[in-house]
C-alpha cells in the first residue's frame, strides 16, 4: 500500500501507521526522522539541513524533497509505504505529485484520521514520553500510565511532558494545522483519494476503514 495519513497533532497517526507496516510490510516514512537521519548520516544535505535547524529556521521545501526523493527511491519502499506527516502544505502536496509522476509511483489514498480539538487536547496534554532519546516509550496519564508513576516501564528513565503537549503550545500547533495543513483534506478530496476516518474509534475500526477501501479500489 501506498498511502498518506493526514490529521492533527494528536490524531494518532504514528499509531496507525505503525499497525499498518504490520500487515503488509510497507514502511513508515516520517518528514522529522528522516530530516534526524540526514543529520546523524552528515550527508552534504544532512549538514546544510542541520545549519538551517541550529540557526531555527525551517528546512525549504526544495530540500524537503530531495529527501524524499531519494528516500521512496530506497529498496524497502518498493513493497509500500506511509507518509506520516508530509506532506504539510499545499505547495508540498504539489511538489510530492509531481516526484511521484516523475518516479512512476501511483498513491493508494489519502486517510484523513478526524477527531475533535477537545479529544485531541486532552490525549495530548495527558501523554508523557520516556526521556531517553533511546527509547522514548509514550505514555498516557489516563489510559496507559507506567507501572511506577514517572518511571518507564521499558528503560526505568524518567517519564516527562514533552514542552510541546502543553495546553498552550497545543493550541498553536492545533491553529498552524488549520491553517496550513488541513486545506491538504481538500487537495486530496479533489484529487479523488481522500478517506475521511473516524479517530475516536479503536485502532482496529481504523484499520478495518482503510483495509475496506483498499480491496474496493
Amino acid at each position: 500500500m501506498k498511502l498518506i495519513l493526514l490529521g492533527a497533532p494528536g490524531a494518532g497517526k504514528g499509531t496507525v501507521a505503525k499497525l499498518l507496516t504490520e500487515l503488509d510490510g510497507s514502511v513508515q516514512i516520517s518528514t522529522g526522522d528522516i530530516l534526524r537521519g540526514a543529520v546523524a548520516a552528515g550527508t552534504k544535505l544532512g549538514k546544510q539541513i542541520e545549519s538551517l535547524m541550529k540557526s531555527g529556521d525551517l528546512v525549504p521545501d526544495d530540500l524537503i524533497m530531495d529527501i524524499m526523493a531519494q528516500r521512496l527511491q530506497e529498496p524497502d519502499c518498493e513493497q509500500g509505504f506511509l507518509l506520516d506527516g508530509f506532506p504539510r502544505t499545499i505547495p508540498q502536496a504539489e511538489a510530492l505529485k509531481s516526484l511521484l509522476e516523475k518516479l512512476g509511483i501511483e498513491l493508494d489514498m489519502a486517510v484523513n484520521l478526524n477527531l475533535e480539538r477537545e479529544v485531541i487536547l486532552d490525549r495530548l496534554t495527558t501523554r508523557r514520553t520516556c526521556s531517553n532519546a533511546d527509547c522514548q516509550a509514550i505514555y498516557n496519564v489516563k489510559s496507559n500510565p507506567p507501572k511506577q508513576e514517572g518511571i518507564c516501564d521499558k528503560c526505568g528513565c524518567p517519564v516527562i511532558q514533552r514542552d510541546d503537549e502543553t495546553a498552550e503550545a497545543i493550541s498553536h500547533r492545533l491553529e498552524t494545522y488549520n491553517e496550513k495543513t488541513a486545506p491538504l483534506i481538500g487537495f486530496y478530496e479533489n484529487e479523488g483519494l481522500l478517506l475521511n476516518v473516524d479517530a475516536a474509534g479503536s485502532s482496529e475500526a481504523v484499520l478495518t476503514a482503510i483495509g475496506e477501501k483498499l480491496g474496493a479500489r
